[in-house]
């Protein structure tokens, strides 16, 4: 009853940018933290952003300043910006939400169909 559904993923030559989005919809009360994941081929998924309700993120290390993520509560969307790509950002980027869905008290987790990103040398 709630769909994650993430676009802006493709090629892009290495020093390049590319701006993910993911919109949430279906039977959503609310929508608290967001975040961004990603998984290489042969690695496990990691945290790549987080971001909550309020506006306040967290980066993972590793993503050096490079990374932006922002969210439209208005429109229950997050966004990533992703600038000076490298071919180590090659992955497939996962949006991911924690949901109070309607008529429901608690909380579960939604993840999108995922967008690949192929950053060339």
């Amino acid at each position: 009853q709630v769909q994650l559904v993430e676009s802006g993923g493709g090629l892009v030559q290495a020093g390049g940018s590319l701006r993910l989005s993911c919109a949430a919809s279906g039977s959503i009360f609310k929508i608290n933290n967001m975040a961004w994941y990603r998984q290489a081929p042969g690695k496990q998924r990691e945290l790549v952003a987080e971001i909550t309700s309020g506006g306040r993120a967290n980066y993972a290390a590793s993503m050096r300043g490079r990374f932006t993520i922002s969210r439209d509560n208005a429109e229950n969307t997050v966004y990533l910006q992703m600038n000076n790509l490298t071919p180590e950002d090659t992955a497939v980027y996962y949006c991911n939400a924690e949901v109070t869905p309607s008529g429901v008290i608690g909380i579960a987790y939604y993840w999108g169909q995922g967008t690949q990103v192929t950053v060339s040398s």
